[in-house]
């Protein structure tokens, strides 16, 4: 059975640090680029980070770019997402995707919420 497991959300400060993580199991982890999603209330689904299978190449939405690290271990089968500096605009549940390579197999955590307050 696919399993994608995020922990690691809260609450938080505005300038805090939180770091995500994603467990995966039930597939062929390190064939599958990772990446990470975030839905904030009454907007869509956005794309704020993703990884290779390799972790040699890491991409990121303008809106983390400094501020956020994505990072993968393959032996481990875990996904993480480094968070600092947030920001009250990073409100939002945040969500792991599994992509497979040349397929149009995806698979999607449960997600957890993120909330930046003061």
């Amino acid at each position: 059975q696919v399993q994608l497991v995020e922990s690691g959300g809260g609450l938080v400060q505005p300038g805090g640090s939180l770091r995500l993580s994603c467990a995966a199991s039930g597939f062929t982890f390190h064939y599958y680029v990772m990446k990470w999603y975030r839905q904030a209330p009454g907007k869509e689904r956005e794309l704020v980070a993703g990884v290779t299978i390799d972790g040699g190449r890491k991409s990121y939405a303008d809106s983390v770019k400094g501020r956020f690290t994505i990072s993968r271990d393959n032996r481990k089968r875990t996904l993480s997402l480094q968070m600092n500096d947030l920001k009250v605009e990073d409100t939002a549940v945040y969500f792991c995707k599994a992509e497979g390579m040349g397929t149009d197999t995806a698979y999607w955590g449960q997600g957890t919420q993120v909330t930046v307050s003061s």
